[in-house]
């Protein structure tokens, strides 16, 4: 169905329009920058996702009558900014770190340079856009770590917090690393791998269980996966699963696929159905698991010697369960003059954390030449110019005196411009092509800030000009 969600924000950004719109202050061009200040799940890096969507949003925002009537029945706008909103045309700049990217604290990862209008009215989506594909694509990435080369699919949907979650989480797991998903309609929209076997309730169906197995064998004789707990795993579930492959497939010329177990001890039963099916000559069937599965316990498996050739992950993934909250905010950094000079602007808190970087920002990352690693990243005023054909000094933005020349490296601008003057400019990768080039970045980054317990702090420097202007606008306030 296809929705307008142009009134999905919050009613401050309207009227903050509102009150731009009737005072001298119309025609000012703003500058926001979305950036986090912390990981998820204390983890080394996030993973960017969901900006083919908010391209998608921004390509149809505009306001429809009745949402021109039910803003007037608030009493609260102007009916020239209300005319406004009825003929309005979007006009900002965006740019964007490409999906798919390793993402740190602080940096600037979406870039809004337009109307102060309009960049207030477009927070709300952007944050929400961005901040929910990024923590499931991240979480994703770590559960498919956690696997190290088995198969992670994304199972979810049916815990997801709505049908979108469900839809677009997919979307995201699949960039963070999952092979397939349960959800049809992202495989269908996205040109991703659908995957699925059967649930407990087709097994119960049946007058038994071997018929069950018969039966779907019969109608699925090329891709048979058999969900063996409904009943007992050892005692009836693989037995009849190798009476099935071998009374139904076997004479058909296949091979079985795999079996899941749903439930139980799953690393002593792994173990048990893995030698049960290797004795009847079925050493290609794979072990399928699910069962509240997340990144620690896929390791705990692993250490427990679990025989697993593949993991369905469901509400964990889908939900982000144990860190529901990505925490990207979205502040001004700078307001532009008619005359094209530029005004930093800053936000100053007793939570240092919280003070922000002010000015119109480039985000780098320098890359070692002779290993391929990231050494670092550093955020720019938007006129500097790393240049990497000469040795370049970074340093600890809090402890300044932590300082390091890097030499032989290369210097890669981190965004990219997605939006210009209200237009798309950007075509999104497919998310396969996405998935693929998260792969390589995070092959880039080193195992120390990749590791689950205390990664290595990955460095986010300031240029010098930078810093210098932070600690000017600090002392002037």
């Amino acid at each position: 169905m296809k929705r307008n969600l142009s009134m999905l924000m919050d009613l401050y950004e309207l009227t903050m329009a509102n009150g731009i719109f009737q005072s001298d202050m119309r025609d000012t061009v703003t500058y926001f920058d979305m950036f986090f200040r912390r990981v998820p799940d204390n983890g080394g890096y996030a993973i960017m996702a969901g900006i083919e969507q908010l391209i998608e949003y921004f390509n149809d925002l505009h306001f429809d009558e009745d949402d021109i009537d039910y803003l007037r029945s608030l009493n609260l706008f102007s009916q020239e900014f209300l005319d406004y909103l009825k003929n309005f045309e979007f006009a900002c700049d965006v740019w964007a770190v490409p999906e798919g990217t390793p993402i740190f604290p602080m940096e600037p990862i979406v870039t809004v340079r337009g109307p102060a209008m309009q960049a207030f009215m477009v927070e709300t989506m952007v944050l929400l856009t961005i901040n929910h594909q990024s923590l499931i694509a991240t979480k994703s990435n770590r559960i498919c770590t956690a696997a190290d080369g088995r198969v992670v699919m994304e199972f979810g949907a049916r815990r997801a917090h709505g049908y979108d979650a469900a839809y677009y989480g997919a979307r995201a797991a699949i960039i963070g690393g999952c092979k397939g998903t349960s959800c049809v309609k992202t495989a269908k929209d996205f040109g991703v791998a659908a995957s699925g076997t059967m649930a407990h309730s087709w097994v119960q169906l049946y007058k038994d269980e071997y018929t069950a197995f018969k039966t779907y064998a019969e109608k699925y004789p090329d891709s048979c996966t058999l969900l063996i707990d409904t009943y007992n795993v050892l005692k009836s579930g693989v037995p009849n699963a190798i009476r099935c492959f071998d009374e139904v497939l076997k004479p058909l010329g296949k091979r079985p696929k795999g079996v899941r177990i749903d439930s139980g001890d799953i690393a002593y039963l792994s173990k048990k159905v893995r030698k049960a099916l290797d004795e009847a000559g079925y050493s290609d069937c794979a072990v399928v698991v699910s069962n509240s599965l997340d990144e620690h316990l896929i390791k705990q498996l692993d250490v427990q010697g679990a025989k697993i050739n593949s993991y369905g992950v469901g509400e964990r993934l889908i939900t982000a369960s144990s860190e529901a909250v990505f925490g990207g905010v979205y502040k001004l950094s700078a307001v532009e003059m008619p005359d094209g000079t530029i005004i930093p602007k800053i936000k100053i808190s007793e939570n240092i954390v919280k003070i922000t970087l002010p000015g119109v920002k480039i985000p780098w990352r320098l890359y070692d030449r002779e290993t391929g690693k990231a050494i670092a990243d550093v955020i720019c005023m938007n006129y500097e110019k790393i240049d990497d054909t000469k040795p370049y000094e970074i340093f600890d933005p809090v402890h300044t005196w932590k300082r390091k020349t890097v030499t032989n490296f290369k210097a890669e601008k981190l965004q990219v411009k997605i939006i210009e003057k209200g237009k798309q400019i950007y075509t999104s990768p497919s998310v396969k092509e996405i998935s693929e080039y998260r792969k390589n970045c995070v092959e880039n980054l080193w195992d120390e800030v990749k590791r689950f317990e205390n990664p290595h702090n990955y460095y986010v420097d300031l240029s010098q000009d930078l810093w210098d202007l932070r600690a000017k606008l600090l002392g002037e306030h």
